[in-house]
């Protein structure tokens, strides 16, 4: 079973969408990193996946308060959503000052 698991990591990793920015002007974008990162998650290497693209979880917080809030609205929903959004930017633009560096 670990072995089909593994053919479907490799299978998954031939088809990822390769960075644009850094294929033509050779510097990662903002972005660079989130999908090895969800694979690194998916493989169970949470550290790993951090390290990879800091702003992974907060990212993934926001997605599952999007679909959360998209079935049970309650009061004042729209703020932990400015909340979270604000959250995943700072980090995404911390995190690329951060490599940059």
């Amino acid at each position: 079973m670990n072995i089909q698991f593994e053919k479907t990591i490799v299978t998954l990793e031939n088809y990822m969408i390769p960075c644009l920015s850094k294929t033509l002007f050779g510097f990662e974008c903002m972005g660079c990193g989130f999908q090895r990162s969800l694979l690194l998650i998916w493989r169970g290497h949470f550290m790993e996946a951090f390290y990879m693209y800091a702003a992974i979880y907060p990212l993934l917080i926001l997605m599952g308060y999007l679909i959360f809030t998209r079935f049970y609205k309650f009061k004042n929903y729209t703020k932990g959503i400015n909340w979270l959004s604000i959250l995943s930017i700072a980090t995404i633009i911390i995190s690329y000052t951060i490599k940059q560096l």
